[in-house]
C-alpha cells in the first residue's frame, strides 16, 4: 500500500479548533510535508510561529529534506531569519528569489543553506517536483502582483497512484497556470490542490473562471486557504463543498 502524504499546516491566518489551544497563528503560510521519500519544509511565515507550532505539534523541522521556498514575499520567507537547523538543509528556489529578498535574507541563504536556484522544473525527490517558473497560459489570469511580474511564484507537485497533488504558497502566478503547468510537468491528471490560491471577491471574474477551470478537472479534494478571502471561500464551498484548513490542522491524501 502506498504510503500517505501528510501535509501539517504550520502557519495560516487562522487557527484551527484542534489545534487552538496550542497554536498561534499570524498572516503568512508555511507547510510540512512528508512522504514516504523525504520530509519537505514549504516556507515560512515571517516570524518564528512557525517552529512554535512545530514544536506544539511534535514535528522536529531538523528531520527536513529540503526547504522550499514558493516565492519571495515576507510572509513566506521572514521565518526563515529564526530558523534552527543543525545542518544545511537544500534550499530550493526561484533564483529571482535572491535578488528581491533583503540583504540580510540573502547572506542567511547563502551562509546557512546549500541553494539549488532554477527556474526550470527539477525532480528532487522521487515523483516529487520543484514547479520552477510557471508559463502563464490562462488569460484570465494576471500572473503579476502590484505591478510585479512574480516569475519567482511556482509550487510543489508530488505524483501519487491516485494522481497529482499540487501544494502552493500563494499562487500569485495564477492556480489555474500553476495547475495546468504541473500536469505537463508530471504527466498526471490532478488529484488535489492544497495552499493558497490567491482569489478575492474583487477580482469576480478571475474567481468565477477559476470555479469553472476547477470543475473540468474532476479534483478530488481542493483545499483554499491563507490568501482566499471569505467570500471567496464560501463560493468554493458551495461548488465544491470545500473545507477551510488552518494552522495545526493535518490533511492525509
Amino acid at each position: 500500500m502506498e504510503k500517505q502524504t501528510k501535509i501539517t499546516i504550520l502557519c495560516e491566518n487562522e487557527t484551527s479548533k484542534r489545534a487552538a489551544r496550542f497554536c498561534r497563528s499570524e498572516w503568512g503560510f508555511s507547510a510540512f510535508v512528508e512522504t514516504e521519500q523525504v520530509k519537505i519544509l514549504l516556507d515560512t511565515g515571517h516570524t518564528d510561529l512557525y517552529k512554535q507550532n512545530a514544536k506544539a505539534l511534535k514535528i522536529d523541522l531538523n528531520q527536513s529534506d529540503f526547504v522550499v521556498l514558493s516565492h519571495h514575499h515576507w510572509d513566506h520567507t521572514s521565518g526563515m531569519l529564526s530558523h534552527e537547523f543543525k545542518e544545511k538543509k537544500k534550499l530550493i528556489l526561484h533564483p529571482d528569489v535572491l535578488d528581491k529578498i533583503s540583504t540580510e535574507k540573502a547572506e542567511l541563504f547563502n551562509r546557512d543553506f546549500d541553494i539549488i536556484a532554477t527556474k526550470t522544473s527539477l525532480e528532487f525527490a522521487p515523483g516529487i517536483f520543484f514547479l520552477g517558473q510557471i508559463p502563464r497560459k490562462m488569460s484570465f489570469e494576471k500572473g503579476e502582483h502590484k505591478g510585479d511580474l512574480m516569475l519567482d511564484d511556482t509550487a510543489i507537485a508530488i505524483k501519487t497512484k491516485k494522481g497529482l497533488i499540487v501544494l502552493t504558497g500563494c499562487s500569485h502566478s495564477g492556480i489555474c497556470n500553476i495547475c495546468e503547468y504541473a500536469k505537463e510537468v508530471t504527466g498526471q491528471e490532478l488529484y488535489a490542490v492544497v495552499g493558497g490560491f490567491h482569489l478575492t471577491v474583487k477580482n469576480d471574474a478571475v474567481v468565477r473562471k477559476t470555479i469553472e477551470y476547477f470543475k473540468t478537472q474532476n479534483i478530488e479534494h481542493l483545499y483554499p486557504m491563507h490568501c482566499v478571502d471569505f467570500p471567496t471561500l464560501a463560493r468554493f464551498y458551495n461548488e465544491f463543498d470545500t473545507i477551510k484548513y488552518a494552522t495545526g490542522d493535518v490533511i492525509e491524501l
